[in-house]
């Protein structure tokens, strides 16, 4: 591994961090890239992550054993292309994007089965640039693996073992498969919490009181809403024909629930609600990270008098623990707590709340 040249091609959160896990792992590692901004570059040049900064994908690129395309999965199609010509005839080529079918069908269009095995890390940011790239981000992130037709063993082997080197776990699965699970599980509740949000803005009444009464169950359910627009308009095209087949089978429950409603259905509302109560329940609780990055919060008991918010700071403050965000929980209607503290990280909510504890206070962490 430590004489093999790797090259990158877009070098932001993302592409970013794989360099900068493989560059710990192993510091003899080649490692190229090129990015359409230069600020990256010669930032990472800069911090010893990359070795050569590139102006073009074009012959630098020839000697590399693998190649990660770190761009939007349309960018990365239109860099098959160029790739194609100059690569050896062992490089193995992957990506790093949260739709797969798109470029397993560019691939076989350009006849460069051999060389691609796509890559998915469930690892992500609202901050895209390699200055918010870390060495960390993706530790105990699953990284899915999609093998094509013309995967071979080793490839896969080989790829496992990068992604172990960046303390990411590996998972294979058949990208026609990928594709329809991440539709359920991430294409579809962003579409669905977007949708929601705008339900609740169009219906809010000129005094903006579902807003201000918006309380946990509300929030939980659209924080997702604050996602890039642009990226999930660019996967609700690339992923068309897999999110139209879940969005109708929602629609269909949804439908259902409204009739159960109508027709006072006691008993079919009682199953639907505690069947996925069931399912829920056993969803086990994982430090993978998933396409947004998870929230540090825990919720304090508070009792309403002059300072208390202050000392609560204090305590965190002295005690070296940076606070991300704090405020008062208006509607508890979902959520226990008066205090809402978010932090930038679970070390730091472990420790305030081991702290706060020994203060007496009552933490409540959500689920």
């Amino acid at each position: 591994m430590s004489k093999q040249t790797i090259g990158f091609i877009g070098l932001g959160l993302i592409g970013g961090s794989i360099a900068k896990a493989l560059r710990a792992k192993h510091p003899d590692l080649t490692l190229i890239a090129y990015n359409r901004s230069k600020d990256s570059l010669i930032e990472a040049m800069a911090d010893g992550t990359i070795n050569q900064a590139m102006d073009t994908i074009g012959p630098g690129f020839s000697d590399c054993d693998i190649i990660f395309l770190c761009a939007p999965v349309s960018v990365n199609i239109r860099c098959l292309e160029q790739l194609k010509p100059i690569i050896r005839p062992d490089c193995i080529l992957t990506d790093v994007g949260s739709v797969k079918t798109t470029i397993h069908e560019a691939v076989a269009r350009l006849g460069m089965t051999k060389h691609f095995i796509g890559g998915h890390p469930m690892a992500g940011s609202e901050k895209t640039k390699y200055s918010s790239a870390k060495v960390h981000l993706l530790e105990n992130a699953y990284y899915i693996l999609t093998p094509g037709e013309g995967t071979t063993d080793e490839m896969i082997s080989e790829m496992v073992c990068i992604v172990k080197d960046i303390n990411a776990i590996p998972v294979t699965l058949d990208y026609h498969e990928h594709d329809r699970v991440t539709a359920a599980i991430s294409h579809l509740p962003h579409i669905i919490a977007y949708t929601l949000v705008n339900l609740v803005r169009e219906s809010d009444n000129p005094d903006g009181m579902m807003r201000m009464l918006a309380a946990g169950g509300f929030k939980d359910i659209t924080r997702i809403a604050s996602s890039s627009p642009e990226m999930w308009q660019q996967i609700c095209d690339e992923n068309q024909t897999q999110i139209l087949n879940m969005l109708h089978l929602y629609i269909d429950r949804m439908t259902e629930v409204g009739e159960a409603i109508q027709d006072n259905n006691t008993g079919k509302l009682l199953d639907t609600f505690a069947s996925a109560k069931e399912y829920r329940d056993d969803i086990p609780q994982s430090h993978a990270k998933s396409l947004l990055p998870p929230t540090y919060e825990v919720f304090v008991d508070l009792v309403d008098e002059s300072g208390a918010i202050a000392t609560i700071a204090t305590i965190l403050a002295t005690n070296g623990i940076s606070i991300r965000n704090i405020g008062i929980v208006h509607n508890r209607e979902f959520q226990e707590g008066v205090l809402h503290i978010e932090f930038y990280d679970g070390e730091s909510a472990e420790k305030a709340t081991e702290l706060l504890n020994r203060f007496h206070y009552v933490i409540h962490l959500r689920k």
